[in-house]
């Protein structure tokens, strides 16, 4: 039986997923403590406009830096681990960052567990890992392809993961989220940077449209996760979350259309063009191992999740957060 008294560890919990995971869990009946970097401000992220702030212990640290972590871990019976660099682009600027944060802030992470008596802890992985895709769906036994450094990275934590659990029985998990949209996206992802110009312009300005990707609902996501997390058989494995579904960047455009009733035009930047040899032009994820083991299956259709996610970016209180016309990376 599921204990919800347990004491969660979310790492990240103040960014996108991390914010939504921490209120599931704690909808969900568990004790969450949010992980986050330290900053002066004494700032939670999207975890400040939480209705469920108070119900929520809060530790600041580094993921980078052993002390912080392990002293946080100690107060666990369990981890979830989110904690990372994630823009891609901005891995082509600062390599060595994302060696830090992703390769050394996981290490933090297992040796933690490893040295504590946690139940288990689950690792956040990226369908980047695989690559462009070389079979119509990607199971968990496609190649992996570090098509930018971001992706390297993840590839050497998801190891470095893996090699603790056959190493020292380290109670690991790997959850492996294709892309994931929804309410609190940060601009470096496509959906945000497509709406939020749109609120103010019908002309779209973009990269490279032709790319499609496979995407899930942040509510979706986040009972991946949370199924996962119930099922002792999935220790020491790697799982596909996603939707079995793929869409084009101009199809994401031609559905907000639609939804805004707006003539959206889309400009090329070539700026915002990753290098040749670096794009995944697809992605589409097989999830039949979650559904054998929980049942899991995606429940928000893309065109609802979309019309959801212009909802909440196009509220007065929201939109304040977001700069339409600059391009993040």
């Amino acid at each position: 039986m599921l204990k919800k008294n347990k004491k969660i560890l979310i790492t990240g919990a103040a960014g996108f997923i991390g914010s939504h995971l921490a209120e599931f869990f704690v909808s969900k009946g568990f004790n969450v403590i949010a992980f986050d970097r330290y900053n002066s401000f004494n700032t939670f992220g999207w975890l400040d406009f939480s209705h469920l702030k108070n119900k929520i212990e809060f530790i600041f640290g580094d993921i980078r830096d052993y002390d912080s972590v392990n002293s946080a871990v100690k107060k666990c019976d369990a981890i979830i681990h989110l904690a990372a660099l994630i823009g891609i682009p901005y891995s082509y600027e600062s390599p060595a960052a994302y060696l830090k944060t992703n390769i050394e802030g996981t290490y933090n992470i297992l040796e933690s567990v490893k040295n504590n008596k946690i139940s288990q802890v689950i690792i956040t992985s990226t369908s980047e890992t695989y690559g462009s895709a070389q079979s119509k769906k990607i199971n968990e036994d496609h190649p992996y392809s570090a098509q930018s450094p971001y992706a390297a990275t993840k590839i050497s934590a998801d190891q470095l993961s893996l090699s603790y659990y056959k190493s020292f029985n380290t109670p690991v998990k790997i959850i492996r989220p294709f892309n994931t949209y929804g309410p609190r996206q940060s601009s470096r992802a496509i959906i945000p940077t497509i709406i939020s110009q749109s609120l103010n312009s019908n002309s779209i300005v973009l990269g490279n449209i032709d790319t499609s990707r496979d995407l899930t609902y942040v509510s979706d996501t986040c009972r991946g996760f949370y199924e996962i997390f119930k099922c002792k058989k999935l220790i020491g494995e790697v799982v596909n979350v996603g939707s079995d579904n793929e869409i084009s960047i101009k199809n994401i455009v031609s559905d907000l259309k639609i939804i805004t009733n707006q003539k959206l035009k889309i400009k090329i930047d070539k700026k915002r063009l990753r290098p040749k040899k670096s794009e995944v032009l697809r992605l589409r994820c097989n999830s039949d191992k979650l559904f054998k083991y929980t049942g899991w299956r995606p429940s928000i259709a893309f065109k609802l999740g979309l019309q959801k996610t212009y909802e909440w970016f196009s509220s007065k209180e929201n939109k304040k957060f977001y700069k339409d016309k600059k391009y993040i990376i």
